[in-house]
């Protein structure tokens, strides 16, 4: 028996055209026509699939990325959709990209022309050590602990715990005021999500006009030098706006 075949959904764009080329992807080893499918001046960049569960494993959220990327380089209002979502029938997507029209139609001015990138802020270890070790709170408490046995020392580790997490916290507000409000002076929209991991001190995304970029990786540079030597900075993009964007869809809808 073989394989039903399905439509794989990308992203969306704001369009008057009725056809676009981008290329081809690479689905499962073989190499996909990618083809859009119309509704009004909205249309569903797709690809004709094997009807199946996609995983996202490191090489299919690549191929997502970068038929998104491509399709980016081409268009200037693109609205991602979360990875894995295959349909039936082109018909099906017809009729979702119909039902999403009222969002994408408020979406598509709002996000005209603009790019998200991300920064994240991360703490060197050694920086970070030597100034948790200038409070003579904790010097203090490191010493008290350091003489007890382990038994004796337990709620004194908690509390130098609690004084680590204290440390931390004001060093990330440091780095939001710092870092974080000037970029979003530039930007049209901004949000810091939660940091990852113990030395991550903002984890932030912004959109962006294009014609701004100049000048948001002139503060970004101002701020890197500032805190040369005690932070690396992670800065990446652009991509489409994901993180100002609440479209997720989710496969099991789709069947």
């Amino acid at each position: 028996m073989s394989q039903s075949t399905g439509i794989y959904i990308f992203c969306s764009i704001q369009t008057n055209q009725e056809l676009h080329q981008f290329g081809k992807a690479v689905i499962d080893g073989e190499e996909k026509q990618i083809f859009t499918i119309h509704y009004k001046d909205s249309a569903m960049v797709a690809a004709e699939v094997p009807m199946k569960i996609y995983h996202p494993n490191k090489e299919n959220l690549m191929m997502h990325q970068k038929v998104i990327a491509s399709v980016m380089a081409q268009n200037d209002t693109v609205i991602p959709i979360s990875f894995g979502n295959v349909f039936h029938t082109k018909e099906d997507v017809k009729v979702l990209l119909e039902n999403l029209y009222p969002q994408f139609n408020k979406l598509f001015p709002e996000i005209k022309g603009k790019i998200e990138l991300g920064l994240k802020v991360i703490g060197k270890k050694e920086w970070l050590e030597n100034e948790i070790n200038k409070s003579p709170e904790v010097e203090k408490m490191k010493q008290t602990v350091q003489g007890k046995s382990d038994n004796a020392g337990f709620y004194d580790r908690i509390k130098l715990g609690g004084m680590a997490n204290q440390f931390f916290a004001s060093l990330q507000e440091d780095i939001k005021t710092e870092i974080f409000e000037p970029l979003k002076e530039v930007a049209a929209a901004s949000v810091a999500n939660e940091p990852i991991g113990e030395t991550m001190l903002l984890n932030a995304a912004f959109l962006i006009d294009r014609s701004q970029e100049e000048l948001f990786d002139q503060k970004i540079n101002e701020a890197f030098e500032k805190w040369d030597g005690k932070v690396e900075f992670k800065y990446s993009g652009p991509w489409p706006a994901y993180n100002f964007i609440n479209i997720k869809l989710k496969v099991e809808e789709n069947k």
